[in-house]
Order: C-alpha cells, then sequence, then structure tokens
C-alpha cells in the first residue's frame, strides 16, 4: 500500500531512520550508523553498521544493512538525519530509493548553508563526485518544521507522513532514537539533544 493509502487510511507507516553515531575525526576511520524502524512512533527494532568518515560507502552499506533482512519488506518509508554520514559519506538518494524500491527522505533541521557544504567537500578527495552526488538528491523543500530532499514521493504526502511520524518536537521519533541510541552506544550514555 502506498504512503498516500496509508495516510487517507489512518494505517501504521513502518519507518526506518538513520543517524550516524559520535565519532572521532580521522579520515578513513569507522563510524557506526543506527537504523530504527518504528511502527508510527512505536519502536520496533534496530539495525547497526559501519561507514567510513568521508568514505563512499555509505549508499552501499545501507542497502547491505536492509535487502535480505525481515524489515525491508515491513518498510513504507526511510529516512536519513541528513544526506551524509561520518562527515561527507555522502547518500545518493535516487539510488537508494531504487535499489530499496522505497521513498528516502534526508531530514534536515534546517536549511543547510550550501557554499559552506562546497567549501568543506573541496578539501576532500574528488570533490567534484561529491558534488554531483550531493546535487543528486534534488530540491531542499522547506514545510516548516521539515526541511527535506526526497526521492520516491511528493513533498506534500512526505510532509504529511513526518508529522505522523513526530511524536513530540520537530524530528520524527526514528530518527530521535537512531540520535540517542547512536550516541549512548558509542559514549555510554545518551546526548542531550536528538
Amino acid at each position: 500500500m502506498n504512503l498516500a493509502s496509508l495516510l487517507r487510511l489512518n494505517r501504521t507507516i513502518r519507518v526506518i531512520g538513520f543517524d550516524d553515531a559520535p565519532f572521532q575525526r580521522r579520515r578513513g576511520s569507522r563510524v557506526a550508523i543506527s537504523g530504527i524502524v518504528c511502527a508510527n512512533t512505536r519502536f520496533e527494532g534496530m539495525i547497526w553498521g559501519y561507514v567510513r568518515q568521508d568514505g563512499w560507502n555509505a549508499t552501499d552499506t545501507i542497502c547491505k544493512l536492509l535487502i535480505g533482512s525481515k524489515f525491508l519488506p515491513q518498510l513504507h518509508i526511510l529516512l536519513l538525519d541528513g544526506i551524509a554520514f561520518g562527515g561527507f559519506n555522502i547518500v545518493d538518494l535516487p539510488l537508494l530509493s531504487q535499489r530499496l524500491t522505497l521513498p528516502c527522505v534526508s531530514v534536515m533541521r534546517h536549511i543547510p548553508n550550501l557554499s559552506a557544504m562546497e567549501t568543506a567537500l573541496r578539501r576532500l578527495p574528488q570533490p567534484e563526485k561529491r558534488l554531483k552526488i550531493l546535487q543528486r538528491a534534488g530540491t531542499i523543500h522547506a514545510f516548516p518544521p521539515f526541511y527535506f530532499q526526497v526521492c520516491g514521493e511528493t513533498p506534500e504526502i512526505t510532509t504529511a507522513v513526518l508529522q505522523r511520524l513526530t511524536d513530540c518536537g520537530n524530528v520524527p521519533e526514528a530518527l530521535r532514537l537512531a540520535h540517542l541510541i547512536g550516541a549512548a552506544v558509542i559514549q555510554g550514555e545518551s546526548g542531550k539533544s536528538a
């Protein structure tokens, strides 16, 4: 069933939200990522993996964690906390959506400073390739309190889904939990904000 029908019929939406855990800034080091599965806002499961800081494997890692897992057939949408993990290991949003056959959304807390991002990217190997992947994610949509890029769904449906998946505040519960759990596993306790 598609997201528009799930919303219209007031059915449960199963989501997975990915965030990276805190990490030491050393190029090429391993960065943990947590994927939290929720039914609407209720926690249902978790997956854990690793990407390279400033690397190229974020998209493949997410696909490897999900393809063949018990969770993928249940999911209706995938959320990312931002478009990159471990610094600038950028997720290819349209490729991720295509490979998983799911709407994929990069959620941001505010509109990013794109010129500052480009300046930072230019300090890394293959900046043009990184910029191209970043641009493939498409338009940043502003539906306050949500700012996002989406592949595989309309911005309007995505906004309604994000509202359904958010318990309190401005962050969908799956992403809030991914942030808290990642921090707790790495640092021994969850951080102050999610």
